[in-house]
């Protein structure tokens, strides 16, 4: 026990202890600057490329919704792309943060069915402009003056006062009378 306790005390073994200590933080210290680096130039194209995505639909006269929407979407997408490539950069395995997040994004997909083809639809309606507000139109069995376009839904107010709320896919799938157009 004493020579197990002299080996670990002696000056050599604290040399090549202190030595392993150095080497260590030489190989790891660099990976976690390259990675902070990398996260940080990466955060910064990604704010700057989603600028520039904002400003030329701002110049398009595209929706302020969608403008948000498609800003966000880019942003958050390609942190989420500098993320694993700075994770990638310390060594640790991405795959399976790639399936988890693919996994994830078919699981919202499925629950979201319904939500997702309202919202393309939204989006269709709001960039192609078929009808606007005050137009009185007829689509999806109801006519009324268009009262609102949101994102999801449509609203109409009928000649009797009523506001019918009617779901853009259920909209867009049928066919739309404009009678305000000529």
């Amino acid at each position: 026990m004493e020579n197990l306790l002299h080996n670990i005390l002696s000056k050599d073994s604290f040399d090549t202890l202190f030595a392993r200590i150095i080497e260590l933080l030489i190989v790891y210290g660099l990976k976690i600057i390259a990675s902070i680096i990398i996260f940080v130039i990466g955060r910064w194209l990604a704010k700057l490329l989603s600028g520039i995505i904002k400003r030329v639909l701002l110049k398009s006269d595209v929706d302020l919704t969608i403008v948000s929407f498609v800003t966000n979407l880019v942003y958050f997408t390609l942190l989420t792309f500098v993320v694993l490539v700075s994770i990638g950069q310390l060594g640790i395995q991405t795959t399976s943060f790639i399936a988890i997040i693919g996994a994830a994004g078919l699981a919202i997909g499925l629950a979201l069915q319904g939500s997702l083809s309202n919202f393309a639809a939204g989006f269709l309606m709001i960039i192609f402009r078929p009808f606007k507000v005050g137009d009185y139109i007829e689509g999806a069995g109801v006519a009324g003056t268009v009262e609102d376009i949101e994102i999801f839904t449509t609203k109409l107010k009928t000649p009797d006062n009523k506001i019918v709320i009617i779901p853009n896919a259920k909209l867009t799938s049928d066919n739309i009378t404009n009678y305000s157009t000529t």
